[in-house]
């Protein structure tokens, strides 16, 4: 089974992650882009080999607090990745049709199939952060009367780390990020947005509403964490006040659980191979044209 990437932002597996301790800001380091210039050639590359293979999946999940810069960091992460093996789904408010199935539901409809690359920008994970910040939405959900709502959080950490462990088994590689970013950093990307043309689309009044809950944000984060941090599907804490910092460290986490696989192209039978010289002859021969 797949084996997490060492890195000094890798979730231990023993509970002992602490949010206080998470840095937000990366180490000062001048040729962040050269970095990810590097990783992205070679990510191309794993992925061709990674779709030819056609025995593993890669499956990406993105959490962070608005303004943590996920969906400008899986288009960098992502960029020259043929979006022939990549698809990206974004999970907002549940649907109805959602509520009338579990809470894995609907991220299991999008996990990626053998050879691709799929990217969770929020996930299931929104079930035991959002949801636990805002209890009452629990109310819409239509649980049986008979749940325990006291143990909910215990057992849906439970549910996620079941089915991470299945998909593991069965040759899914998880790759999990919470983009760490800081209070301060957070209200100067939205002074950003407020004060900036361009970027108001980008602006939601609800987000300011939400960082009045910061400190039990946290407090969800800390606990799913460590709750859902395992080798097989690991959680990293990536600083990202720094954002060119934030898409080279993740880059290389990428390339280097892809790596690790041994990925290479399928080697033809000896039967395909007389089939290659018969074709060969054809297309070298008269009726070739």
């Amino acid at each position: 089974m797949f084996k997490a990437p060492d890195s000094e932002y890798l979730v231990p597996f023993n509970a002992s992650f602490r949010v206080e301790r998470a840095p937000t800001k990366g180490h000062k380091r001048w040729n962040n882009k050269k970095r990810l210039k590097e990783s992205l050639t070679r990510l191309d590359d794993l992925q061709k080999a990674l779709y030819a293979e056609n025995r593993h999946a890669l499956l990406l999940i993105f959490q962070g607090m608005d303004a943590a810069g996920k969906d400008s960091t899986i288009r960098a992460v992502m960029d020259g990745v043929n979006p022939a093996g990549c698809q990206v789904f974004s999970f907002k408010k549940p649907s109805s049709s959602e509520l009338d199935h579990d809470f894995l539901w609907r991220s299991t409809r999008a996990l990626p199939e053998r050879g691709r690359i799929g990217i969770f920008n929020r996930s299931q994970y929104e079930e035991v952060l959002v949801v636990r910040v805002h209890p009452g939405i629990l109310q819409y959900q239509q649980l049986p009367e008979s749940l325990n709502r006291d143990a909910i959080w215990e057992e849906r950490f439970e549910s996620i780390r079941d089915q991470e462990k299945h998909l593991a088994r069965n040759g899914t590689v998880i790759l999990k990020f919470w983009l760490n970013v800081s209070k301060d950093e957070q209200k100067k990307r939205f002074l950003d947005r407020l004060d900036h043309a361009e970027k108001q689309w980008k602006f939601n009044a609800g987000d300011v509403d939400e960082r009045q809950h910061w400190d039990e944000y946290m407090h969800a984060f800390e606990e799913a964490l460590n709750a859902t941090s395992r080798s097989w599907a690991p959680w990293y804490a990536i600083p990202a006040d720094s954002k060119p910092f934030m898409r080279a460290a993740i880059a290389e986490i990428i390339v280097e659980a892809l790596s690790s696989l041994g990925l290479s192209y399928p080697r033809p039978s000896d039967e395909d191979r007389a089939r290659f010289d018969e074709c060969r002859a054809t297309l070298n021969g008269p009726n070739g044209k």
